[in-house]
């Protein structure tokens, strides 16, 4: 989980700036947590407290304001009785990560990943952006190959993963739906070399910057399995001890989200 969060706040500076190359500093006095984080909080506490998604999603949300949220889920947070609202935007699919490292088995994955879109992206594409970040962070972790994650979710999802990042960089924008940004999340990290890497290549195509390095950010850790302790200690001091005490919960009691610190 840690991987989505650090891929959230190193976007962050850029969402607005786009920076189409790789060679940029990871943090600066401007780097923070944005909506995909407490969000992805959220999920995390939900799996830990067994809550109510819907519940915890505005109770989070409504405590860390101003973070970036969407219009229609800014609206939704505030309402008395909440209902899904036909979303495909990507942030069923920002928040989702915690998911895929909490069950042993693909249905229960795919499962939980519906259940925590439906309260507000219960659009089929906005499901389909939650469950196939959730799935790809499940076969990462069980030692799939990038050949077999790409061979899977192009079959089952449909996702176009032809195209080579140096074409995504040229033609990119900020498009903050799941068919808009998932293709290039999921392209990034198969042109991943390493976690770090994969964050630079994320904040290099442009476009909502922060999301596509938080998706593609957590995908990473899965499948590496290891993260810079420097770049681990700089996330942490950027999140609020809420955070870190869920954080570290949530690796004590599903192992598999805690990364190896090289």
């Amino acid at each position: 989980m840690i991987g989505a969060v650090i891929g959230d706040i190193v976007g962050s500076v850029f969402e607005f700036d786009n920076q189409r190359s790789v060679d940029f500093p990871l943090f600066s006095s401007s780097s923070t947590f944005t909506d995909d984080s407490v969000l992805t909080f959220a999920t995390a506490a939900v799996l830990l407290g067994k809550r109510d998604y819907a519940a915890a999603y505005q109770d989070f949300a409504r405590r860390y304001p101003d973070r970036g949220y969407g219009g229609n889920f800014y609206r939704w947070i505030y309402t008395d009785d909440p209902k899904p609202y036909n979303s495909f935007g990507n942030g069923s699919a920002m928040r989702v990560s915690p998911v895929g490292f909490a069950f042993e088995s693909l249905e229960e994955t795919l499962a939980e990943a519906r259940r925590s879109a439906e309260v507000t992206h219960n659009h089929p594409e906005g499901i389909k952006g939650a469950q196939a970040t959730a799935q790809v962070i499940f076969m990462s972790r069980k030692g799939a190959t990038k050949a077999e994650i790409k061979q899977e979710i192009t079959r089952r999802y449909g996702y176009d993963l032809s195209r080579p990042l140096d074409l995504i960089r040229q033609v990119n924008r900020f498009d903050a739906t799941c068919p808009g940004s998932l293709p290039e999340a999921l392209s990034v990290f198969l042109e991943g070399e390493d976690y770090e890497h994969t964050i630079r290549l994320a904040v290099s195509i442009g476009g909502d910057t922060d999301t596509i390095a938080c998706i593609a950010g957590g995908m990473a850790q899965a499948f590496y399995g290891s993260i810079p302790a420097g770049i681990v200690r700089d996330a942490r001091a950027r999140i609020s001890a809420e955070f870190v005490d869920i954080l570290d919960r949530f690796q004590t009691q599903f192992p598999a989200a805690s990364p190896l610190l090289t």
